[in-house]
């Protein structure tokens, strides 16, 4: 009960800044109009609409809008496409934060006008005719025809994007200011009815394939697909019903016109023609006849010869296009020939599909007889195949106008849907997992708040998910209480390097943790990989490349000194700053002495050796010119040299707050350039052997979401 309340509550709530779009969108339009303005200003309520409750409500808005305006004007309604699709771009620019700056509100008005201006006048020329119309901006592509001397069409389009770049510019502006004017709380309440959150979610921000990506990938290319298909079916469909009724318009004229004419009189009209009694007045009911159906361009009545076509009477076109005198011979077209056998028997032929000396045409024969049944000649009419290629034309972008609106509403709330009800809880119950897989003492409490927090009504896969995960969080998290609990037994000295190495990594930067991990992996598989080579065999022992391992997550102790200003800043680092930043190789050194003075023999010596050497010197470089004391070759201890590569390594292949990830080739690159200046060459031949493998192993568990 209280789901389907809370449920309700939003319902109404999305209705009513919906039919607040509407308004925006009607009564300024209507405003405009009745003062004449040249500007139609009907697409304001849409771009708010797409700003403030984002994509399935503004493309509502935008065809609503058509439906409505449709009611006194159908026509009106083919033209929902059109707000539809400057709907989805709004809500795009305004992902893109493409509203803060002139120069890309600047972009957002000429798009807009593209679509509006240049698809709205490609649209009229379909519907309303292949000439200039008679809108706002008809005088301007008058002016243009006649002084740049461009077709009807190019005028036509060219004068409605210049007249829709100063409408979209004021919609856009007035948009813009008006959204800043709204208040906050009012913006909330728009986002969170739409479920529209100003910031991605913390899972969706680390992997660059997203579910959701994918699902709308899928309902587009199914969209496409279906509407394609549906497309084509329907034109086809359509043009065999078109040229069955222009068929049958013919048919009837060519009918008609039998009745009148006398069969038993043609060879008299063929020798007497106008003298002959009776011939006026059959040339002007055939005359009457044509113009009753407009749809008819020739009208005649020959006699089939051997010799060609023996013209009887003729009508001519409204344009005074000279007609075939009685008993004037005309020869065959091509494209009559295989009808001739037919037609010189005097039988009944199919409708004829010509495109010949008269232009491309729909020909329907109609034998006339004499008192003897015989025929003595045909009487024809002709209907233009363009016409009915325009009406078809016409169809098809009335079809697809309106089924093209329907399909981006339907796959908006599709993906709003699926979005809601299965990417989001998804998501968030991945982030959730991974807060509580990773991460130790209050954040694996902070994942399993999240994922009990969620609310799931849906008796699915989800709700079981949900259900499943919380159980195994809460079990998890008794028996990590239980570790806890143990691990208070180890010596002090541990437990002091611990918390702080903890405290420094998790309250300062989210992802060192990962790189923590990930380097020692790296330090471990490079120490282990030179062992199997038979390198430093006086040095790499198990026992040494053990303490290398657990001593490698201390190498950024120092970092803890550095000011999170320049710890987490996302450009380049000044000259001061990386001075500064520098620092933490001996603030390190400092730090893990002061630990070892305090210590006594609570921790092992070995042990924290390497720790000291490895914070130190990691950031040397094999010809001299690292830092801090600028020490070449094996003066750098072998521990430092093997985080050097495992270091730089994991900086490259991760993404950063200041970079995008490196390619593994890209990477290893560097790393390979970087043998014999930057890294000890020894150290890098061993690291190619592995370093694909590691990668790779990366790559997989970065997917899952894990680290190393």
């Amino acid at each position: 009960m209280k789901f389907q309340k809370k449920t309700i509550h939003y319902l109404a709530k999305a209705i009513l800044f919906i039919a607040v779009g509407l308004l925006l969108n009607i009564v300024p339009a209507k405003i405009v109009t009745h003062f004449e303005l040249p500007v139609f200003f009907d697409c304001l309520g849409t771009i708010l609409t797409a700003m403030m409750c984002g994509n399935m409500a503004a493309v509502i808005v935008g065809f609503i809008s058509n439906a409505i305006n449709g009611l006194s004007d159908a026509v009106t309604l083919y033209y929902g496409v059109i707000n539809v699709l400057i709907a989805g771009c709004a809500y795009l620019f305004y992902q893109k934060k493409f509203f803060l700056s002139i120069p890309k509100i600047l972009v957002v008005i000429f798009t807009f006008a593209l679509i509006g201006g240049g698809l709205g006048s490609i649209l009229t020329y379909f519907l309303y005719g292949y000439s200039i119309g008679e809108g706002i901006s008809a005088p301007f592509a008058i002016a243009l025809r006649d002084t740049c001397g461009l077709p009807d069409f190019w005028s036509q389009l060219l004068a409605d994007i210049i007249i829709d770049v100063f409408d979209k510019g004021i919609v856009v502006i007035s948009a813009v200011l008006l959204y800043r004017w709204i208040p906050r709380k009012i913006r909330f309440a728009c986002n969170d009815t739409f479920h529209i959150d100003p910031n991605v979610d913390e899972l969706a921000a680390t992997t660059g394939r997203s579910l959701l990506r994918r699902v709308v990938a899928m309902v587009i290319v199914a969209e496409l697909f279906l509407g394609s298909l549906a497309c084509a079916i329907g034109y086809f469909l359509y043009q065999k019903v078109s040229i069955d009724k222009f068929t049958d318009i013919a048919n009837g004229v060519t009918q008609a016109a039998s009745v009148f004419i006398d069969g038993n009189r043609i060879d008299e009209f063929l020798t007497s023609g106008r003298e002959a009694d009776g011939y006026a007045d059959t040339e002007e009911k055939l005359k009457k006849l044509k113009k009753s159906f407009p749809q008819t361009k020739y009208l005649y009545v020959y006699k089939i010869e051997k010799d060609g076509c023996h013209a009887v009477f003729d009508t001519p076109l409204e344009s005074g296009e000279e007609t075939s005198e009685p008993g004037e011979i005309l020869p065959f077209d091509p494209s009559f020939e295989p009808y001739l056998p037919a037609l010189l028997k005097g039988d009944t032929v199919e409708p004829i599909i010509s495109d010949d000396t008269y232009g491309w045409l729909l020909t329907i024969y109609k034998p006339i007889k004499d008192s003897l049944h015989k025929t003595s000649a045909y009487v024809a009419a002709d209907i233009s195949m363009q016409e009915i290629i325009e009406d078809d034309a016409s169809f098809f972008i009335k079809f697809f106008s309106l089924f093209f609106s329907l399909s981006l509403i339907i796959m908006s709330i599709i993906v709003e849907l699926v979005k809601s009800g299965i990417v989001r809880p998804i998501n968030r119950m991945a982030y959730a997992s991974s807060q509580f897989a990773y991460n130790l003492g209050t954040d694996k409490d902070k994942g399993l708040e999240i994922l009990s927090t969620l609310d799931i009504h849906s008796q699915d896969e989800i709700k079981h998910l949900h259900t499943a995960l919380l159980k195994m969080g809460n079990e998890s998290l008794d028996y990590i209480k239980q570790l806890q609990e143990q691990t208070e037994r180890i010596t002090r000295m541990q437990d002091e390097i611990i918390e702080n190495f903890a405290e420094m990594v998790e309250a300062r930067d989210t992802s060192t943790g990962n790189h923590i991990k990930k380097t020692a992996h790296y330090v471990d598989a490079i120490a282990r990989e030179l062992q199997a080579e038979g390198e430093f065999k006086d040095i790499l022992t198990d026992e040494y490349i053990e303490k290398l391992k657990r001593s490698a997550p201390l190498h950024d102790i120092g970092k803890i000194a550095v000011s999170d200003l320049i710890l987490n800043k996302p450009g380049k680092l000044t000259d001061d700053e990386f001075t500064i930043m520098k620092s933490h190789t001996t603030e390190g050194k400092n730090i893990l002495v002061k630990i070892e003075e305090n210590a006594g023999d609570t921790m092992d010596e070995d042990y924290l050796k390497e720790s000291i050497e490895m914070a130190l010197f990691h950031h040397e470089k094999w010809d001299g010119s690292g830092y801090p004391n600028r020490i070449s070759g094996e003066d750098i201890p072998l521990s430092a040299r093997i985080m050097a590569v495992a270091d730089v390594f994991d900086a490259l292949v991760a993404e950063r707050i200041y970079k995008k990830p490196f390619t593994y080739e890209k990477a290893m690159e560097i790393i390979t350039e970087g043998a014999g200046k930057h890294f000890d060459p020894v150290v890098v031949k061993a690291f190619c052997q592995i370093s694909k493998r590691l990668y790779d192993e990366r790559t997989k568990l970065d997917q899952k979401g894990q680290v190393l």
